[in-house]
């Protein structure tokens, strides 16, 4: 398998078409690849290879609006980590969901969220999604 990296406009490309891409982040940042799509293309499927190879948490960015439309808090309101990352509390929808880890659950927690009539009652708090508030301005005011 040949290692290569590609412009942002094939990533943009395949995100368009419901692929997963991997975003690298530099040596003196994090040093590790993030396993990302578009939220409106995720199924059961791309859940499960995430859990799966990417072993890491499934998370959701969002917009600060679209954080406040839900009433998602920082988790935390003293961030002491290392990139002062925002997560939100954690979610899950309340309906269409059994326990809430399933792929197919947090497949439907993530749809949920963006969907533009959601609101707060919608999604239920802890859950098996982790939100994170995006920085206005995104790479451009933050690295990483």
């Amino acid at each position: 398998m040949e290692k290569s990296f590609q412009k942002v406009e094939k990533a943009i490309e395949d995100f368009q078409k419901g692929k997963m891409v991997i975003l690298v982040d530099d040596e003196d940042r994090e040093n590790e690849g993030d396993l990302a799509m578009a939220a409106e293309k995720v199924t059961p499927e791309a859940i499960n290879f995430m859990a799966k190879y990417g072993r890491g948490l499934i998370c959701l960015a969002l917009t600060e609006e679209r954080a406040n439309d839900l009433n998602l808090p920082l988790m935390v309101e003293d961030n002491t980590s290392l990139f002062q990352t925002g997560f939100t509390v954690s979610v899950d929808a309340k309906e269409g969901t059994t326990t809430g880890i399933s792929a197919k659950d947090r497949a439907k927690t993530i749809l949920t969220a963006i969907d533009e009539n959601a609101t707060p009652d919608d999604l239920a708090r802890p859950g098996h999604i982790f939100p994170l508030r995006a920085k206005r301005g995104g790479v451009l005011v933050r690295c990483g």
